[in-house]
């Protein structure tokens, strides 16, 4: 296809959603948007975002070429533990394998080198398998030995899976073509798991665009780099596991020109770090590891922590402590919650104090409590600390936490606690929210520490810092020098005999909206700098706005 003219790019994160519209044949962008993510539903929020730049932009709907889309779907699916439950038919190969399967059945068959088969497939093994699998799994994956040489066998493996429970089936060789049972078996697993996920993602997608009267076609950023039609995505939705980073190089890259740089993205949640070499992404060839699974889904190379402007901010025995848990800032809480419940978030001298509750917990709005017995509280009291819940429901702290944790995930409740945005209203260098709320925690927190609030919040910042860096540091070292040499460069013992400093020679290119206010001072403690690319606040739309549509699949 030839490359389109005008392009809308959206880029959905943790905490918000960016669209841009992008006039290629000039370089002009001619909108740029930010709207909340809605977490439990990412299409509404895309919805909001087309609609909001179409808008902005005066763009009529059906001169828009095309619309791109990066996208945190896949990765948010399986750390929530969404999606199908799979069962998975190993072929030729007998030993146990660590992969994200329901259900797991080993069957005779499988191929040898140069496509000659190892033995006859094992029918009667596989239907007395799927039998005792139908009941339970919402999909199946196949994975044989050496399926990416001879796929025969996974082929009719599916064909007799779709004869006898016509569900979803994957084949290793769709997404691998490299030896790796393990990493194909997981791949496949994966994909199986996410085609649901992103059915209904894709569909929602297509109404929000048809109400807008946009009828562009839609590719979705792969991890690598690359985009995918919709047909591609619903088939290998592990692909899009890396998405939002992908669209982190993408802008780096083109950013960086030819040099080679850090593309440094503060979110809400994570800090994200990935790495140009002489102004191309470097992708991992040999695949990506998800969670605890090895795959075979070629991505970026990136590097993330849990930290960003959102992060919660805890003063425990004395001590300050700064993320990974992510919480809604005091000075953001009017964005989400009203009447009694933000009077209550937004007055912490009442819940953050001498036991050291860092956050408060309420329900979402709208939601219903139900049997759960947490919900049903929070409905009839209004929002509580977790030390008050535990108290109140004579839970054990860990499984408060869980329940909290999960409650979260399925966006039922909303906790608040003070964070680096806070600080940052606290210090006046961010407008973007209530600074009065802001400033009553940091009262409470420094007064713990014995500190005034000033002084606390740089102190928040001075961690987050410290954190940023040395997850570069880290990074960095374990690619070049290998991680033994690189715990010895990241020391920060006070007593150490010896005292090591390090230069990091790439430029800094920020993302984000909190990026000014952090990676300056990170860059100068590697002795470099951070430069903001024009537009550098919704970098990821534009990455994805930017990428070669030319290219196949």
């Amino acid at each position: 296809m030839s490359s389109p003219t005008l392009v809308i790019g959206i880029d959905t994160g943790g905490t918000y959603t960016d669209a841009i519209v992008l006039d290629h044949s000039s370089g002009q962008v001619m909108a740029a948007v930010k709207t909340p993510t809605t977490a439990h539903d990412p299409a509404i929020g895309i919805g909001r975002s087309l609609e909001m730049a179409l808008r902005a932009s005066a763009v009529d709907p059906g001169s828009v070429e095309l619309v791109t889309v990066s996208t945190t779907l896949a990765t948010n699916a399986l750390v929530e533990d969404k999606g199908a439950e799979v069962g998975l038919f190993v072929i030729g190969h007998d030993n146990r394998l660590r992969v994200p399967a329901a259900d797991m059945r080993f069957i005779p068959g499988g191929h040898k080198a140069r496509g000659v088969e190892s033995e006859p497939l094992g029918m009667n093994f596989l239907v007395d398998g799927i039998a005792a699998m139908k009941d339970r799994v919402d999909a199946y994956a196949v994975c044989a030995m050496l399926a990416f040489e001879d796929p025969t066998h996974e082929l009719v493996a599916a064909r007799a899976i779709e004869l006898v429970d016509p569900k979803p089936v994957f084949c290793s060789h769709q997404a691998s073509t490299r030896p790796g049972m393990e990493e194909r078996a997981a791949t496949a697993v994966l994909n199986a798991r996410l085609l649901p996920v992103m059915q209904d993602f894709l569909r929602s997608i297509a109404r929000s665009m048809e109400r807008l009267g946009l009828s562009c076609p839609v590719r979705i950023v792969r991890g690598d780099c690359r985009s995918m039609n919709l047909q591609e995505a619903v088939r290998n939705s592990s692909a899009t596991v890396a998405s939002g980073p992908a669209a982190t190089a993408l802008f780096g890259g083109h950013a960086a020109g030819d040099e080679t740089a850090l593309v440094v993205d503060v979110g809400g949640t994570t800090t994200d770090i990935t790495l140009i070499r002489n102004g191309h992404p470097v992708v991992r060839e040999e695949g990506m590891t998800i969670g605890s699974w090895r795959t075979h889904v070629r991505a970026v190379e990136m590097y993330t922590v849990g930290l960003g402007g959102d992060s919660l901010v805890r003063v425990e025995s004395g001590r300050l402590s700064l993320g990974p848990a992510r919480v809604v800032p005091l000075s953001q809480a009017h964005l989400y919650l009203e009447g009694p419940a933000l009077a209550a978030v937004t007055n912490p001298q009442a819940w953050l104090g001498a036991d050291l509750c860092a956050q408060c917990v309420q329900l979402a709005p709208g939601v219903e409590a139900g049997d759960d017995a947490i919900l049903n509280w929070l409905a009839e009291n209004g929002p509580a600390t977790p030390a008050r819940l535990r108290q109140e429901l004579a839970l054990a702290e860990s499984s408060l936490d869980k329940a909290i944790l999960r409650l979260q995930a399925a966006r039922l409740v909303i906790t608040c606690g003070f964070t680096p945005t806070d600080a940052l209203h606290v210090l006046d260098r961010l407008h973007l929210g209530d600074k009065l709320p802001a400033m009553q925690g940091a009262e409470v927190l420094a007064a713990l520490l014995g500190l005034t609030t000033e002084l606390f919040c740089e102190r928040v910042l001075e961690k987050a810092h410290d954190t940023i860096a040395a997850t570069i540091l880290g990074a960095l070292g374990n690619r070049e020098v290998g991680p033994a040499l690189t715990r010895l460069l990241n020391q920060s013992d006070p007593d150490a005999l010896l005292d090591i400093t390090i230069r990091v020679r790439p430029r800094i290119i920020g993302i984000g909206a909190a990026a000014p206010f952090l990676l300056p001072e990170v860059a100068a403690r590697l002795g470099t700098t951070a430069v903001f690319p024009k537009h550098y606040e919704v970098g990821n739309a534009l990455g994805a706005a930017l990428m070669d549509t030319t290219s196949k699949e």
